[in-house]
């Protein structure tokens, strides 16, 4: 048996859709194949995909099962059911351990620079020549991680692969045309709802030796401006709880920007050693929007390989 699974603090609507649809595909194939995870749907998992019906397996894993990771390289935050000796593939667009990976598993580790590892998945739907038989629900699922990781084919990381996989899927899907607005504004309204269960659903804490922020927490919402107006002294009081170093990167589709919110000076230092930034109030705005991924990227390129996430 072949388990799907993905990392262990949370399931964002990437690694929700990846583990769903390609365990459908060995399935397909004949490959026995189950989507397994203890980790949480966080926000990105809108209550409108979660009523399409896809649904986790109850598994145990066994000592023969073989394990694939989708939407994760790092070994320090897999699913603490995952085996590492028994990882016989890695899809993902992290960087940090594309060597690591190549070295164990080859061309069974792939991953590269691209906006989403849904389009990874959809790839191999297609190479197999299966893509006429995936599920709509798949389908759907699919499409709409594309949108959520290239925010909206903003993201500097999106690439022509991401635009066409999606554009393919959503027909598959019959998605309608303002689909991406309709996503997005209920991300925002379930984000709004429990402000703070979110922000620590997509919070990482990052090695001291790291150029970024120790505590880093991300959201992607439709409209930012209306969110930081209404919950700023809020957001500045929970995230000074967290640490003393820390940013919440607020990502706004509709305007197609990151908000940079870093009230310690130390904060906004470090991301000043990275990028051209002007902070005004504790703010600092980047246009076009940028992923944490993206942030990552730019602090590992003159680091040592092993400057990565804390487990």
């Amino acid at each position: 048996m072949k388990i799907i699974t993905s990392g262990s603090a949370y399931l964002d609507i990437d690694a929700y859709a990846c583990c769903i649809a390609y365990a459908e595909l060995l399935n397909l194939q004949g490959i026995p194949a189950r989507a397994v995870s203890g980790a949480k749907p966080n926000a990105s998992v809108s209550k409108a995909v979660l009523g399409w019906g896809c649904a986790f397996h109850a598994h145990q894993p066994s000592p023969t099962d073989e394990f694939v990771l989708v939407d994760v390289s790092d070994y320090h935050h897999f699913d603490p059911m995952v085996v590492l000796n028994q990882v016989v593939e890695v899809i993902d667009h992290h960087p940090g351990y594309e060597d690591y990976w190549a070295q164990r598993l080859g061309t069974a580790a792939d991953i590269r620079p691209i906006g989403a590892a849904a389009t990874q998945v959809f790839q191999r739907w297609e190479a197999v020549g299966l893509l006429s038989r995936i599920s709509q629900p798949s389908a759907a699922l699919l499409a709409t991680a594309i949108l959520d990781n290239t925010l909206n084919f903003s993201g500097q990381m999106t690439t022509e692969l991401d635009i066409r996989a999606y554009e393919v899927l959503a027909r598959q899907a019959k998605l309608p045309a303002d689909w991406p607005a309709q996503y997005f504004r209920e991300c925002q309204a379930s984000i709004e709802s429990n402000l703070f269960d979110a922000v620590a659903a997509d919070l990482k804490r990052m090695k001291p030796e790291s150029q970024l922020p120790e505590v880093f927490a991300q959201m992607t919402v439709w409209n930012a401006d209306a969110l930081i107006q209404k919950h700023r002294p809020a957001i500045s009081r929970w995230m000074a709880e967290q640490g003393a170093d820390w940013l919440l990167n607020v990502i706004s589709i509709s305007e197609g920007k990151s908000c940079l919110l870093a009230d310690p000076l130390v904060s906004q230092q470090k991301l000043n050693r990275l990028l051209p930034l002007e902070w005004q109030a504790g703010m600092a705005v980047l246009k076009p929007s940028m992923l944490r991924k993206e942030l990552l990227k730019l602090g590992l390129s003159n680091q040592p390989e092993d400057l990565l996430l804390l487990p």
